[in-house]
């Protein structure tokens, strides 16, 4: 491949249409244009910065499991909930709800706000009962009412503070708030340019003695992330 030359800093449009150049010199490619939509993501792509959203999958999700109609709720869990195996609960199709929650876990890409909530439903898979389908068309019924949102990602300018340029991170953890097993959960958000970047709310595998034990290993796993 032919190698690249140096461009001016900060010429960006032109060293693109160098790389693309050199590329369709090689390979047979044809040039679309900025991205709009990849893998179920839509992309608009602004002069003040680049939104991502799942507004289409959203629809088809909600289509798919008929909750196109469903009222909306203003939060995907309420808060507080803790949920259990539910032993001699009334049990529903496993295979349904694996779905439900599969659907959800791909749209948590540009969602943290239903990462807890999902997180949390996933743990029940295996033999899931009434109570976490209804908590899992909770998350649907939210998802109705916020079916418009996602990031946005404001071009930087020379005062980063002000677009959000710097890197800022935020851990928490609750204690022992599995009710089967007793093991807390991690959980992490960093933010740069405006928006969310990475985020993460994770059962810990270990049973901590202590509240300060959990916000320890949150903590850790947040480094490492950040690192």
């Amino acid at each position: 491949m032919e190698r690249l030359t140096s461009t001016r800093p900060g010429n960006n449009e032109d060293m693109f249409k160098e790389f693309k150049k050199s590329m369709m010199e090689e390979f047979e490619m044809t040039d679309l244009g900025k991205m709009h939509y990849f893998l179920g993501i839509e992309v608009k792509q602004t002069s003040n910065g680049v939104f991502i959203r799942q507004k289409k999958y959203a629809e088809e999700i909600l289509k798919r499991f008929h909750m196109e109609d469903g009222n909306y709720v203003q939060n995907p869990i309420v808060p507080g909930t803790k949920l259990n195996k539910d032993v001699g609960g009334e049990g529903v199709n496993s295979t349904h709800f694996k779905q439900i929650v599969g659907s959800l876990m791909y749209l948590t890409t540009t969602r943290p706000d239903l990462m807890f909530a999902v997180s949390l439903i996933s743990r029940y898979m295996e033999s899931p009962t009434e109570l976490h389908y209804q908590t899992a068309k909770r998350v649907l019924r939210y998802l109705k009412g916020t079916i418009d949102l996602g990031l946005f990602y404001k071009k930087e300018t020379r005062n980063k503070k002000e677009a959000g340029g710097e890197l800022m991170g935020f851990s928490n953890s609750d204690y022992a708030g599995d009710l089967d097993d007793r093991k807390s959960t991690s959980g992490y958000a960093f933010m740069l340019s405006s928006a969310a970047v990475s985020w993460s709310s994770k059962r810990q595998p270990v049973v901590t003695l202590s509240t300060t034990e959990a916000e320890f290993i949150a903590a850790t796993s947040s480094a490492c992330q950040a690192v």
